[in-house]
């Protein structure tokens, strides 16, 4: 056994763990996408005026991604929920490298960013993933990122889901970390950059979580103008604290509506334009995620791409997972090129699923 002392807390690890907090140890901290300073500087010279920001999936992603080494990208939502699935197909299809991945929880998203970098490296390449939570929760775990992982091929900083969104909230509001209640006094302090001090308040142990600055935040949303206001109606999601932690937030949403709209109600605003760099209608944009008031997710089809990824992950057969990217991604102009590979009955089966939760457009 060995003794870690974190502030005025000792307590016993493992010597199993030895060597994973000497690696933390020796690690100096640096910034995984912005510091605050250069997110700063971003959001301090970005136009505040109201300017049309819409935009195709194709100009967002080309502006803000493609071609850019090493970003930071940040994916909103919560697992199935509001994933940005729209963008993370155009980012496949135009290519990124050296990618560090940041989100609270996530499915698809990034086992399609991981499935094209395992199929298509000349296309993308992910270096790390600060993250709470990757896999398919009832359906099952990620084979993707269980792939990766057990082979070395990422670097992983773990929290907890209220670390996470601290995270992000921590970036919103221009700090460099904040205090939270959890991770300390478990093994969530060994798998993840925080740091356990004392309070100067009271002198107890005090967790720090990181602010995490992502360069480019992605977010589907229910409604947006086009100047970038958005609503969001169902689960937050930590969306917000994303597109005002980012250096610039890509928007995708089911409805551009007018900005009359948007003042009649101002209050519905989640997001506000001065964090939206790029707003793109897509209806659809989180398929096969959910969106409130708009489609409940496809579990077939979700099943349908894990069960690829699955069989990939054991036997290291590749043809059903080739044969998904080239038909629905690379075999695709658009996004919208893909909805059309779909039936009909399956996108009305998924919005009578919904069952018409309310939303409030005019």
């Amino acid at each position: 056994m060995i003794k870690k002392k974190t502030g005025s807390l000792i307590e016993n690890v493992s010597s199993l763990q030895q060597s994973e907090l000497s690696k933390i140890a020796e690690d100096p901290f640096q910034w995984w996408g912005l510091s605050p300073e250069d997110a700063r500087k971003i959001m301090v010279n970005k136009p505040k005026d109201l300017r049309d920001k819409r935009m195709t999936l194709k100009e967002s992603v080309a502006k803000y991604i493609h071609g850019k080494e090493g970003l930071n990208i940040a994916i909103g939502g919560f697992v199935n929920t509001r994933p940005p699935v729209a963008l993370i197909h155009e980012i496949i299809r135009q290519g990124a490298h050296g990618l560090t991945l940041s989100f609270q929880s996530s499915s698809i998203c990034p086992e399609l960013l991981a499935g094209a970098m395992l199929l298509y490296p000349q296309q993308i390449s992910i270096k790390r993933v600060e993250l709470a939570w990757w896999g398919y929760e009832v359906i099952g775990i990620a084979p993707l990122l269980r792939h990766l992982t057990s082979n070395g091929m990422i670097k992983l900083d773990d929290y907890t889901n209220y670390g996470m969104s601290a995270r992000f909230k921590a970036a919103s509001m221009g700090l460099e970390f904040l205090p939270v209640r959890d991770h300390g006094g478990s093994d969530m302090e060994l798998v993840n950059r925080g740091t356990m001090v004392e309070s100067p308040f009271t002198g107890k142990n005090t967790y720090l979580v990181p602010a995490c600055y992502p360069d480019v935040g992605l977010i589907h949303t229910t409604a947006a103008d086009m100047y970038g206001n958005c609503r969001i109606f169902g689960a937050l999601c930590t969306c917000p604290e994303i597109s005002m932690a980012a250096g610039h937030t890509i928007v995708t949403t089911e409805q551009i509506i007018p900005n009359e709209n948007i003042r009649t109600y101002p209050n519905l605003t989640e997001i506000p334009y001065t964090a939206v760099d790029a707003v793109v209608e897509q209806r659809f944009g989180g398929y096969p995620g959910a969106c409130y008031g708009n489609y409940w997710f496809d579990m077939e089809h979700i099943l349908m791409f894990r069960s690829a990824s699955d069989e990939f992950r054991k036997t290291g057969n590749a043809d059903k997972l080739k044969k998904y990217y080239e038909e629905y991604i690379f075999g695709c102009e658009t996004y919208d090129d893909f909805l059309s590979k779909l039936p009909y009955t399956k996108l009305k089966k998924i919005r009578e699923m919904d069952g018409g939760q309310p939303i409030i457009l005019s």
